[in-house]
């Protein structure tokens, strides 16, 4: 026996060593990637810098360089309470299982069995049978099966983190935007109450002035019709203010019934967003992390297709004994043993094998496919933000400019209308042009800020190259 075992313990070494991984390494597909952001030196009054930002400002805490304690409060929920989040998360825990599973099949697996039995008849005697055994099954990783699926397991675990990754960098680019919404929305409707009681107040000199016989009915009309839009003007607003604290409640785990926001004034920062150079996108945003993942994955699955051409070996064991008495279970005398090889080879399938393999390729194909759009998708979101963070920078200026000429035209319009030179229709004109620009204004301060948030998510989330586990 002892003879046996050695020579099934030799055998199985040489097996192992003698093993090979069938299919291709893998390589990491070319992907096309430009020498310079081409928008970073043609938008002008882009919110950008080259450098890094300082070190308080690590991955994942962006949210930061907008300075809003409030902001800062609620992203910090996002990755306890978020219910994508928390999907994620759970998806990336049971990837890491798949990879455990997948190593525990390189393994020996050892099993017990036991039982008793007890028999007897009219003209019999009873009998005891007591039976124990042990078993062992190894089937050695002769191709690199095993092999491939353990990387193929591992890297669907990674792209399982970088999807994380990227289930969190949504939640809190998506809460950022509705805080700051919702902030512009406070601002505006602050803007609006100030505008009704100006109109209140022109409302009541119409009134006054058609009292003593010196302006028509139609003043006195067209002073209300004004006032009455933007009273609807302003139920509108708060009602879209209501959505983004609803959306916010639901981002952060809350049911909107349970969760409130206090007014407060919006904070209309605009942080400048280092680049770096282009090539460094690939390792920061996890969307292009996850499908260069996949990448590998398709890859592992030509050599796990591959390793059907060639033969399989399982090697068996099993330690037992069979006795009328539980006492003599362990006693050498009754022990039996058995020791096996087996070998199996697929000699005609129809071309089925060869059809898995190309199968297998051109998914390849299409994942690296996959991979490079991944990564012109990125590049082209990036571009975008930064031209559109160039346009908005020249047109906050532009905006404040027209404001401020708006609230000098309206105020002359009407003083002139108290001294009697205009009619009311050109106060009307006035109050409503100066109106729309201070709300232009307040809008393009906070889709400055939606950019940027834009920007930050197209280059990663963050400044620094991701770390999958």
């Amino acid at each position: 026996m002892n003879r046996l075992l050695q020579r099934a313990t030799a055998v199985a070494v040489a097996v192992a060593l003698a093993a090979c991984a069938v299919g291709p390494d893998y390589e990491r597909p070319a992907a096309p990637v430009p020498a310079a952001y081409k928008e970073a030196t043609t938008a002008a009054g882009a919110t950008w810098l080259p450098a890094a930002p300082a070190d308080a400002f690590a991955r994942g805490e962006w949210w930061r360089l907008f300075g809003d304690e409030e902001l800062n409060r609620l992203a910090a929920r996002i990755e306890i309470d978020n219910q994508n989040v928390a999907a994620a998360v759970a998806a990336y825990r049971q990837a890491q299982a798949i990879v455990r599973e997948a190593r525990a099949a390189r393994f020996p697996t050892l099993g017990l069995n036991a039982s008793a039995r007890r028999t007897g008849g009219r003209d019999q005697a009873e009998v005891n049978a007591f039976q124990v055994s042990l078993a062992a099954d190894w089937a050695p990783d002769l191709w690199g099966k095993l092999g491939r699926g353990v990387e193929s397991a591992l890297a669907s675990a990674e792209a399982s983190a970088a999807d994380l990754g990227s289930a969190k960098l949504s939640a809190q680019g998506e809460l950022a935007i509705d805080y700051f919404s919702l902030r512009e929305a406070d601002t505006e409707v602050a803007l609006l109450g100030k505008t009704i009681e100006g109109y209140e107040r022109a409302l009541q000199i119409t009134q006054n002035r058609y009292a003593a016989g010196i302006a028509p009915k139609t003043d006195v009309l067209q002073a209300q019709t004004q006032l009455a839009s933007t009273r609807a003007d302003l139920a509108a607003l708060r009602a879209n203010r209501a959505r983004f604290e609803h959306a916010i409640a639901v981002l952060v785990g809350v049911p909107p019934g349970d969760f409130s926001m206090a007014v407060a004034a919006w904070t209309p920062t605009v942080p400048a967003v280092p680049l770096g150079v282009p090539s460094e996108l690939l390792q920061r945003r996890p969307d292009i992390a996850s499908a260069e993942r996949q990448v590998v994955v398709a890859n592992a699955q030509i050599g796990i297709e591959r390793s059907a051409f060639y033969p399989s070996l399982s090697l068996g064991g099993t330690l037992g004994s069979s006795q009328s008495r539980l006492g003599d279970l362990l006693s050498a005398s009754g022990a039996l043993w058995s020791l096996g090889v087996s070998v199996a080879q697929t000699v005609f399938d129809a071309g089925a094998i060869r059809s898995r393999v190309e199968g297998a390729e051109a998914g390849l194909d299409a994942a690296i496919a996959r991979y490079r759009q991944t990564v012109l998708a990125a590049f082209q979101a990036v571009e975008d933000q930064l031209a559109s963070a160039g346009s908005l920078a020249e047109q906050a200026e532009l905006r404040r400019q027209a404001s401020d000429a708006a609230d000098q035209t309206e105020q002359q319009i009407l003083n002139r209308y108290r001294a009697g030179q205009v009619g009311y229709t050109d106060v009307v004109t006035a109050q409503a042009s100066a109106l729309s620009a201070r709300r232009a204004l307040t809008q393009v301060g906070v889709n400055r800020q939606v950019s940027a948030i834009a920007l930050i998510q197209a280059l990663g989330g963050g400044w620094e190259r991701i770390e999958t586990p």
